[in-house]
């Protein structure tokens, strides 16, 4: 097995956070990570939002929709049933 793909994002107050890509999936031509932080894994995963920004580069974004939020998590129960 490979080794686990690491982002870095970088919150509000300019702090570097490591992050370990869990998952990569796609709803509806919608692209989603689950990324869990390195420094704190007991805290759990969070799932983001891959858009584009102007120039045509993914960015992360959070998901503010509960729906849609929730979309994201039943698909992914439905890959672990598997």
């Amino acid at each position: 097995m490979s080794e686990q793909e690491k982002i870095t994002l970088i919150d509000e107050e300019n702090n570097e956070i490591e992050f370990t890509l869990l998952d990569y999936l796609e709803i509806d031509d919608q692209r989603y990570v689950v990324l869990l932080p390195d420094e704190d894994p007991e805290n759990g995963a969070i799932i983001m939002r891959i858009d584009q920004d102007e120039n045509g580069d993914d960015i992360l974004v959070e998901i503010e929709d509960d729906e849609e939020f929730d979309r994201v998590v039943e698909v992914l129960e439905q890959e672990d049933e598997e």
